[in-house]
Parts: structure tokens; sequence; C-alpha cells
């Protein structure tokens, strides 16, 4: 019964502990004002409260996203790059560039 015991949490443990796993995303680029500049794409990592978005071997990690009321605030966070993260919705995410009045809007499948 023992043995039982330690494989079912060591089988728990590992299935806990895997890295996520990206998701394809397709994006839009357009000026911090709203204009479209094109499309792009990159692979989500969504960990909930934070998130990476990579693309030719660049990673970009939001660090913790924190909003003072998720119902009324998206939670957003800067990264140390500078640019604003944030978490729109389950399914979307968006980095903001304000050097280069930019954002990406990444909407996952």
């Amino acid at each position: 019964m023992l043995r039982i015991t330690v494989v079912l949490t060591l089988l728990l443990l590992a299935g806990c502990s895997s890295t996520p796993k990206g998701v394809d995303c397709p994006g839009e680029v357009a000026t911090i004002y709203g204009q479209s500049m094109g499309q792009t794409q990159a692979r989500i990592f969504d960990l909930v409260n934070a998130f990476t978005v990579t693309r030719d071997g660049v990673a970009v990690k939001s660090g913790t996203l924190h909003s003072s009321d998720r119902f009324q605030y998206v939670p957003s966070a800067v990264t140390p790059e500078g640019f604003t993260a944030q978490r729109l919705s389950n399914k979307q995410f968006r980095l903001i560039n304000p050097y280069q009045n930019t954002m990406i809007t990444w909407t996952c499948p």
C-alpha cells in the first residue's frame, strides 16, 4: 500500500511540475493610438499571474501581473525592458513599447 501511495504522489508531482506548454498566437501590431501596423506571430506561455512571449529566440517575461480590482482594471506589469505587459483576458495578451509608440495584442486559440 505504501508503494502505491509513493508512486501516485510522484506521478502527481511530475504532472504538476512540468513546464507550461506555449501556444502559437497571432498578433496585431498597432500604434499606441490604435493605428494598425501589421500582423505578427509569437508563442505565449501563460502562467495565469504572468506570461512570457517568445519570438525568433527572444523571450519577454511579463513579471507578476497586478490589479487592485481584476473586474475593473487590467492586470499589468512593467517588464525589465520597460514594456507594459497586460493580460486582457484568458486568451488575449498585450505588450506596449512606449519608446517606439507600438503595442502588440496576441489572441490565442
